[in-house]
Formats: C-alpha cells, sequence, structure tokens
C-alpha cells in the first residue's frame, strides 16, 4: 500500500462518517447559525462597530478549526483499540506515510469546517477583500501546524474513554483563555497568559477581518516553538506506542 492510496483511502472513510462529520464541523456550524441567526441585523455588536455575522464567523472558524485538527487524535485512540494500527504495521506503508495521511485529513476536516464557517457568514452578508480572506486562511495554516501534533501525541498516549473528556475540556479551556468568544483586552493576567498559547495566535489570525494585523514576531515565534515542541512529542507517542505493539 502506497502512502497516496492509503491518504486516499483515509478520506474517503472520514467523510463518509456521517456522526463524526456533524461532531468535527457540523456542531460549530449549526452553533453560528443559532447564535447569529437572531442578530442578523446586528451591526454594532456590543459597541465594537462590527456586525454580529462577522465578529462570530472568525471566533467559531477558530474554534472549529482546532476541534477539526485535534479530532484526529480520537480517530487515531479508536484504531489503537480495534487493532488497526497492528494490522497496518505488517503492511509496506511507512510510519512517515501514515502520520501525513492523518495529518491531510485533519488538515481537509479543518478546512472543511473554516469553508463552511466563511459561506454560512457570506450568507449573512460578511463581505470582506479577497487579501483579507487569503490571510486570514494562511495564518490559520500555520496555526493549527501545533494542534496537528497535539493531535497525533493524545491519540498514542491516550484511550478511548480518556480522549474525549480531554480534548472536550482542553478545547473549551483554550477557547476561553485565548479571547475565542470576548476580547482580552491589551493587558492583564488572562492576556498575558494567552500571548504564550498557539490558540491565542490562531484566534488573532482570524482578527484580521476584523481590522487587524497579521501576527507579530511573537506570534510567529509562539507558533512555531509550539509547533516544533509538539512534534517531538508526538515522534515520542508514535514510536513509544508502536514499540509496545
Amino acid at each position: 500500500m502506497t502512502g497516496l492510496t492509503y491518504t486516499a483511502f483515509e478520506l474517503r472513510r472520514t467523510f463518509r462518517n456521517r456522526r463524526f462529520l456533524f461532531l468535527s464541523f457540523g456542531f460549530p456550524l449549526v452553533l453560528y447559525v443559532l447564535i447569529v441567526g437572531p442578530q442578523r441585523g446586528e451591526t454594532d455588536l456590543q459597541h465594537t462597530g462590527l456586525s454580529a455575522a462577522l465578529y462570530f464567523m472568525v471566533s467559531m472558524a477558530s474554534w472549529g478549526t482546532m476541534v477539526a485538527m485535534l479530532s484526529l487524535g480520537a480517530r487515531i485512540a479508536g484504531e489503537r483499540q480495534s487493532g488497526w494500527n497492528r494490522q497496518l504495521r505488517i503492511t509496506p506503508l511507512s510510519p512517515r506515510a501514515y502520520l501525513r495521511a492523518k495529518v491531510v485529513t485533519a488538515y481537509a476536516l479543518a478546512l472543511t469546517s473554516m469553508t463552511l464557517l466563511f459561506a454560512a457568514g457570506i450568507a449573512y452578508g460578511v463581505r470582506l477583500p479577497a487579501r483579507e480572506w487569503f490571510e486570514m486562511v494562511g495564518l490559520i495554516v500555520v496555526a493549527l501546524i501545533p494542534f496537528a501534533a497535539l493531535g497525533v501525541a493524545l491519540g498514542h498516549l491516550m484511550t478511548v474513554d480518556t480522549i474525549g473528556p480531554i480534548m472536550g475540556g482542553g478545547t473549551a479551556i483554550l477557547a476561553f483563555v485565548s479571547g475565542t468568544w470576548f476580547p482580552l483586552g491589551d493587558s492583564g493576567f488572562l492576556h498575558d497568559l494567552a500571548q504564550g498559547l498557539p490558540s491565542y495566535w490562531l484566534v488573532q489570525a482570524n482578527r484580521v477581518a476584523l481590522g487587524g494585523g497579521g501576527w507579530s514576531v511573537t506570534g510567529w515565534a509562539v507558533v512555531l516553538a509550539w509547533a516544533a515542541v509538539l512534534a517531538v512529542a508526538a515522534v515520542y507517542a508514535f514510536r513509544r506506542d508502536t514499540a509496545r505493539g
């Protein structure tokens, strides 16, 4: 089995699982519609000068893509429990091709979630210059790298029973402390704490559409540092898990 064949198989298998797809990106979309629907005429949300459709579109995009990316950990944990990983190890598929297929599938889910939310935002009247759309998407793709590595690490360290609560609670906390649901302000403990988290810069990638600029040097440094550390953790978790199996 080649790496390309396995990647295509992973994509088909994932996008045929309707229940998994809803939990990955259907829920953020439904939540967005439920929140924005009653406020579709709101053009100055909490005196920010921003429409409700725009503000919650970019907020849901940061959260939805993070959840979609981390979902690869749940799939890996499930495959470990069923013995599928052990079956793959007796095939010619290399570990690198296996991990690449997982990451590509996770990105496909994240980009689908983002596209659906952007389409819903446009349907509710969001209009942005093309440059802002492209800049947002580019920064989001980079900001998701640490979460791809984290998903791989969790999938090879946690069981099916434990990874669900960890992912649910972890993403909720990260969304809260990173300013997904409300602005953090320019100072204070929460603001300073968030500056060191990749989830904060994922949110800031989306804030390009809210009149903000791109990432600062600090943002790039934080995201790349977390990506490097979590990539090492993912490789360690994968090797430790496969050595036992």
